[in-house]
């Protein structure tokens, strides 16, 4: 019954009239919504409904949350799943939202807690996703990301991959898989990739992928994420396996949707 009931307040948000003011946000600070069809964009458009909707967004650190701010990220959550079959990011229940960078507060050890691995020390971020919790962003960060794709750094696109990553339990920079071919090839490119940044990194050698992705395999994934959507056409070229594996799991083909839109421009 619960069921029934969601499904039905889903298909109810997917069929209201999106917004023109939404539409305005999008078409100005995400510029791969404008690469899409027709048939895409409608599909996104449906699917940020419902995600605005059954999400619990809050604005900490003074920042007043607007339509703007929910829908910018709203947006490239939902471009990640565009052509996946998903139930909405269904492990995230909350959105946080900063105005600017924010510093972790350093653990310290309870009288009976047992420390079993290093303590980490307060560290500035810009995004944090927790496997049992919320997505953490900073508003200029992801405004600056988002409106800015030919740098390579998006934190929508970083923290919504590990919670795509998180879906099967663990983060792991392995997400699920239907098809075990699919899967196979998968971890063959990615680990030799991910190898090749470590060592690349290692050595302080420049990187075409941010040298953050060496740190493990989740990151990697996160960080490829970025580069994927936001850079296709130079990951293409750097590492065409590693694009194919993308493309075949994200069933998108950016760097085509780049040519696309640039053949329309001459």
């Amino acid at each position: 019954m619960f069921h029934w009931f969601r499904e039905h307040l889903r298909h109810k948000a997917r069929k209201r009239p999106f917004p023109p003011e939404w539409d305005h946000f999008v078409r100005a600070n995400v510029p791969y919504y404008c690469m899409l069809d027709d048939s895409e964009r409608a599909e996104l458009c449906g699917t940020m409904q419902v995600f605005l909707e059954e999400k619990n967004w809050e604005g900490c650190g003074g920042l007043d949350l607007t339509d703007e701010i929910r829908v910018t990220i709203a947006a490239q959550a939902c471009i990640l799943q565009l052509a996946l079959p998903h139930d909405y990011y269904r492990n995230v229940d909350s959105i946080l939202v900063y105005p600017s960078t924010i510093v972790t507060t350093e653990h310290t050890p309870g009288v009976f807690e047992r420390v079993v691995s290093p303590l980490e020390a307060s560290t500035p971020i810009l995004g944090q996703a927790f496997a049992r919790g919320p997505v953490i962003l900073v508003w200029d960060a992801v405004l600056r990301g988002a409106r800015h794709p030919e740098r390579g750094h998006n934190v929508v696109y970083h923290e919504f991959a590990h919670k795509l990553d998180m879906l099967d339990g663990s983060a792991d920079g392995t997400p699920s898989f239907a098809d075990h071919d699919q899967l196979a090839e998968w971890v063959a490119v990615c680990s030799r990739e991910f190898l090749r940044l470590r060592h690349l990194a290692e050595k302080g050698h420049k990187t075409f992928l941010d040298s953050y992705g060496a740190k493990n395999e989740a990151e990697f994934f996160a960080v490829a994420t970025e580069e994927f959507f936001d850079r296709p056409l130079a990951l293409q070229q750097h590492s065409p396996d590693l694009y194919r594996v993308l493309s075949a799991y994200y069933c998108q083909d950016p760097a085509g949707r780049k040519n696309r839109a640039r053949k329309k421009l001459t």
